[in-house]
């Protein structure tokens, strides 16, 4: 497998099928929600954006781990949300609606927050004499090329052949999960002497983000008395994060495996995780059937 190819083309391919697949879910009403829910789109984007990032710090702090890792870890942080959060939302039973919003609303803000952020974390980590930087001005159009523009062309593409949109949406998930299982099944294999190590040492990090950015979407909402469908939905979106992007910024953008590694491990346990939001989830649902998003 070369890495040219990797990093090249399946990466850019599979992340683009993503986020196109997630624009055929979206119409131009998504974005007019921020002014419906403009506390609880407040409330999410500020967790996701502000203190996610924060927490991905202490968290690196906290567990000792290879700086490339440390590296990888935040890059994770700094994600925005994914087509995953909108769907274990509505498993969940939480605002579907606003999820969706947050996903449009962060994946916007994080075009340009990532680069800054990820050479920040790159500086600390390993130093400013590495040469390993993230060019800001190309890596925000690499960025918008393989993530809004996809998401744009999926919401033109669902504004004018609508019932199209709807059964290409269900094909374009499958393929969007089938590639993703590929690259992360490439990516632990090309590593795969150093997996245990990473594991041992990713495996803790990945956990404690996860847990910790939920929580504290969960209690954020709950501080602004979000009503439950919302604090289901928040502290969702901000406790999953598009894993393919991270696997693309550190793999493809950087070019560097090892960072990708917590991406990886990220992308497999988020569903252990979101499993368990969306058993709490459902049944809070059912002791509050009164409550509505």
């Amino acid at each position: 497998m070369q890495s040219t190819l990797f990093t090249s083309v399946l990466l850019p391919l599979a992340l683009a099928i993503v986020m196109l697949g997630m624009g055929l879910s979206l119409v131009p009403a998504d974005f007019a929600r921020i002014t419906r829910y403009p506390k609880a789109v407040a409330v999410g984007t500020i967790c996701q954006v502000v203190l996610l990032p924060l927490i991905g710090a202490l968290v690196t702090q906290a567990v000792p781990m290879q700086p490339e890792l440390a590296v990888g870890l935040i890059v994770v942080a700094v994600c925005p949300g994914g087509p995953s959060s909108n769907l274990m939302t509505y498993l969940a039973k939480g605002d579907v609606a606003l999820s969706v919003t947050l996903t449009a609303v962060s994946s916007i803000i994080t075009v340009f927050t990532i680069p800054l952020i990820a050479n920040l974390a790159l500086q600390s980590f390993l130093g400013e004499s590495t040469a390993i930087t993230l060019p800001i001005g190309s890596t925000i159009l690499q960025i918008f090329m393989i993530t809004l523009l996809p998401t744009a062309i999926g919401m033109v593409f669902r504004q004018r052949f609508p019932s199209t949109a709807r059964r290409l949406d269900k094909q374009m998930s499958r393929l969007a999960a089938g590639l993703l299982a590929l690259i992360i099944a490439l990516l632990l294999i090309r590593e795969g002497s150093k997996l245990p190590g990473f594991l041992a040492q990713v495996g803790i990090g990945v956990v404690l983000l996860n847990l910790l950015a939920m929580l504290t979407g969960l209690l954020a909402a709950r501080l602004f008395q979000l009503p439950l469908a919302q604090q289901i939905c928040v502290a969702i979106e901000v406790g999953i994060q598009n894993g393919t992007l991270a696997i693309a910024i550190t793999a493809g953008l950087l070019k560097n495996p090892d960072m990708a590694i917590p991406a990886a491990v990220y992308s497999l346990l988020m569903y252990a995780t979101g499993l368990g939001a969306i058993a709490v989830g459902r049944q809070a649902s059912r002791h509050a059937p009164s409550v509505t998003g």
